[in-house]
């Protein structure tokens, strides 16, 4: 079992990571094989930094730059993904945006169909549009076929939409603690 994390966030190390990283722990405590990729690595290259839906079938020429290529190899070998975001203005980042809306073969491969995947969003605030934003990543997640898994696993029971944390993140024992019951809910996707 490969679960990998996409870190939306311009921090490699910042706030959505904590939140990520508390996700794929509990997945390697059960027996996975975990990744991450930072979107900012995987855009890094790019001369064309969004989509322009240059041609329909997507010809992929974004693709010819190695590092988004390998994200979207990753993506094609994860078994499950848990997607992550800073809120800016109440919605993902456009980094996170601008990697998933290049992922247009994809979903034309039909490369993530039926694969389990959560997602996780990290605001200033309590009320800092994390809801919306998850519901963006879903959005994303839907589209490409996938099967959303929220905070919530057979232990302890339902959960909601997916992990909201309040910055800093590291601190948020309430969210950590969602995230690990988050991994548990990717596993026991998996093993169905």
């Amino acid at each position: 079992m490969l679960v990998v994390a996409v870190n939306g966030s311009p921090q490699r190390a910042g706030n959505t990571y904590a939140l990520l990283d508390a996700v794929l722990k509990r997945c390697g405590e059960l027996g996975a094989k975990t990744d991450i990729i930072h979107v900012m690595d995987a855009l890094e290259e790019q001369e064309e930094p969004y989509c322009v839906a240059c041609a329909t079938p997507c010809p992929e020429t974004c693709h010819t730059f190695p590092a988004l290529a390998d994200a979207f190899d990753l993506l094609r070998d994860a078994d499950a993904l848990v997607v992550g975001s800073p809120v800016y203005f109440g919605t993902l980042s456009g980094q996170l945006k601008a990697f998933w809306d290049k992922s247009r073969n994809l979903r034309g491969e039909k490369a993530l169909v039926n694969k389990p995947a959560g997602a996780v969003a990290v605001g200033a605030g309590k009320f800092g549009g994390q809801e919306t934003t998850l519901r963006a990543i879903h959005d994303i997640l839907l589209v490409h076929g996938m099967l959303i898994v929220g905070d919530s696993s057979m232990a302890t029971g339902p959960g909601h939409q997916g992990v909201a944390a309040t910055r800093p993140a590291a601190e948020d024992t309430a969210a950590l603690e969602r995230a690990r019951v988050m991994g548990e809910g990717l596993i026991e996707a998996l093993k169905k």
